[in-house]
């Protein structure tokens, strides 16, 4: 059962721009895991399959409502220029995709101290609480089983909608390619449905997908060690020709189940965060 859960962060002190990459949160993910579990942090630490959960940027939280047209396509903040001020609220989103790191970790989540400091490069934060239901004001919050995935995935629906909020790239050979084509977004999301739902779909009719709106530009993630090169944006694909139902329900259900996913590389660094938006 895949979940997308939003922690409500505090900073104690200052957070220092050098302190928010993604190997830092990266790092302090790794922190909370091995707070309830250390040999699973250790596991994580030194894997380097496809790993079940996924990590957005640290986000600081807006005051007013998100108007619609905003959360339909909003580009999440993937770096910061300036340090971020002792008791600025922020938000941060960890997706789990499968029911035994979830269930590992809910010892974290019930015992969670908001008095407990947790460290993130020089600076203490605390997590003053944690969301897994959605939000008028926080889409990026959610809990569904791959079943309920599957079974609430429209077989006749043929426009899909992606929303790259974060820097989006694709390895090709030795590179990384930022071009969203059908291959590269789709086939993302069916290796990872296959690996973690139990419901594999053993091919999608990737030629009946056309992309029908763009709307993106490449964003740059500098790094200690390199920069991360991406695309965010919108992109629409419809689905074209004589399809069956059952292929439109594949299709549409990979779609659903990006928010959770992520899309493409380095999706535990806060890259490759996408969902699906309607209009």
């Amino acid at each position: 059962m895949p979940h997308s859960l939003i922690l409500n962060l505090t900073p104690k002190s200052p957070i220092y721009p050098q302190f928010l990459t993604g190997r830092h949160l990266h790092a302090l993910f790794l922190t909370l895991v091995s707070s309830v579990d250390k040999d699973l942090g250790t596991h994580l630490h030194n894997s380097t399959a496809d790993k079940a959960f996924t990590l957005s940027p640290l986000q600081i939280t807006k005051n007013s409502p998100i108007p619609k047209a905003v959360k339909r396509g909003s580009i999440l903040q993937s770096q910061h220029q300036k340090m971020i001020p002792t008791g600025t609220p922020c938000w941060w989103r960890i997706s789990l995709l499968d029911d035994e790191l979830f269930g590992k970790l809910t010892q974290l989540w019930l015992n969670l101290n908001p008095q407990q400091p947790w460290h993130l490069g020089s600076a203490d934060l605390y997590i003053t609480s944690i969301q897994g239901t959605p939000q008028s004001t926080q889409p990026w919050a959610n809990a569904c089983t791959y079943t309920q995935l599957y079974q609430q995935a429209s077989d006749s629906e043929r426009i899909i909608s992606i929303n790259f909020a974060t820097p989006t790239a694709w390895r090709q050979g030795k590179y990384d390619t930022t071009l969203p084509t059908r291959e590269s977004v789709f086939k993302s999301l069916l290796s990872r449905w296959n690996k973690y739902s139990k419901i594999e779909f053993e091919e999608i009719n990737l030629d009946s997908i056309f992309p029908s709106f763009i709307n993106i530009h490449t964003e740059i993630v500098p790094d200690s060690r390199s920069k991360f090169i991406g695309v965010v944006g919108e992109v629409s694909y419809r689905i074209m020709g004589d399809v069956e139902a059952i292929k439109i329900k594949q299709i549409n259900a990979l779609a659903d189940f990006a928010l959770y996913s992520g899309i493409g590389r380095k999706t535990t660094m806060g890259m490759g965060m996408g969902r699906r938006v309607r209009s």
